[in-house]
């Protein structure tokens, strides 16, 4: 790939220093996307320019303007401390007509409403959970269809946040206790499902029309808590100490019969191109103790340090950190008819 010039939009807070090395780990950690993407991108070559977005959208204007990139490298989760919002940025880099970096606004339109998904998706022949969405202001009301046990989410926050060992829930007056908690600690709508007894499975795809599915990943816990679920808390994801303490890892799924390994890589295609998913995104199931795979929610623009789930998938089928990132650029640039 020739080099480009690469504005890297990601919020304030998350623009990482030029180094690292002084840091400690958990420091570091804060950083650790979009420092390895930047440095990564500048490995290959490539110019960058990190800018930090979160209220006002005429920095961007002003960037692209000015600066002229060839593409933008989205990192945002968030505008404006929404995550729906997050569909609206990448709306204006269509308006601006500039290449732009994973996925577009209508997918992550679809996508971000754990509700809508699902709905889409079961119509669609894809196995989801039973599940009720719960409004702010509004009486908890279980209805009879869903049964216990319950795990209770935000209905469209992502990165595991709001959710713990409590999340799962197996009466009425727990379900409207968590309900609470979401409403009040997240300002979203709940979303309550039944809880799936099985492996947390992860698959990663990458491609606009055409999608390559990435080897089926596992989050796997081997030293949980008496009575503890294994489930993605919001500590899973985010406490690098809590995950060694507890002996959480990630790597390939083992011991699945070639039919459920076939049967998971065929949804997660047929997920993507429901939900109009394109460049790079993540399927997460989780896989009943029947192997049926069951779809949990879809994550657009995913987290891609290298260390993570996403690019360690990418590393076992033979692509390589880097030329997973030119790939992304790749695939922003013709979607936009930009030839590579």
């Amino acid at each position: 790939m020739n080099p480009l010039r690469i504005l890297c939009l990601a919020h304030p807070d998350l623009v990482p220093p030029d180094n690292m090395e002084e840091l400690s780990e958990k420091e570091a950690y804060v950083w650790k996307t979009e420092y390895d993407v930047m440095k990564t991108l500048q490995g290959n070559g490539h110019e960058v320019r990190m800018l930090g977005v979160q209220t006002e959208l005429s920095p961007i204007r002003d960037a692209v303007e000015n600066w002229k990139p060839d593409i933008v490298f989205n990192l945002l989760e968030e505008f404006h401390g929404e995550t729906l919002y997050a569909q609206n940025v990448v709306s204006l880099l269509e308006l601006l007509r500039v290449p732009y970096t994973g996925c577009n606004p209508r997918g992550l339109m679809l996508a971000r409403g754990k509700d809508l998904s699902k709905k889409l998706l079961k119509y669609h022949r894809v196995p989801v959970p039973a599940f009720a969405v719960f409004p702010i202001g509004v009486k908890v009301h279980r209805p009879g269809r869903l049964k216990f046990p319950l795990i209770v989410k935000s209905l469209w926050e992502d990165a595991s946040l709001g959710i713990a060992q409590a999340s799962i829930v197996d009466t009425d007056e727990k379900l409207a206790e968590r309900v609470a908690f979401i409403h009040k600690r997240l300002n979203t709508p709940a979303i309550a499902e039944e809880f799936i007894d099985g492996r947390e499975i992860y698959v990663g795809c990458l491609g606009n029309d055409r999608v390559q599915v990435l080897p089926v990943w596992e989050l796997s816990f081997s030293n949980l808590a008496d009575g503890a679920h294994a489930i993605a808390t919001e500590k899973v994801k985010h406490d690098p100490i809590y995950q060694e303490k507890r002996g959480i890892l990630q790597g390939p799924a083992e011991n699945l019969p070639p039919n459920v390994v076939t049967k998971i890589r065929a949804l997660a295609k047929r997920i993507c191109h429901t939900l109009e998913l394109d460049g790079y995104c993540r399927i997460d199931f989780r896989l009943s103790k029947d192997n049926v795979p069951y779809f949990i929610e879809a994550n657009p623009n995913p987290e891609i340090a290298s260390s993570q789930e996403y690019a360690q998938a990418a590393l076992h089928a033979g692509v390589s950190y880097a030329d997973l990132l030119n790939k992304i650029v790749a695939f922003g640039l013709k979607r936009a008819g930009v030839e590579v």
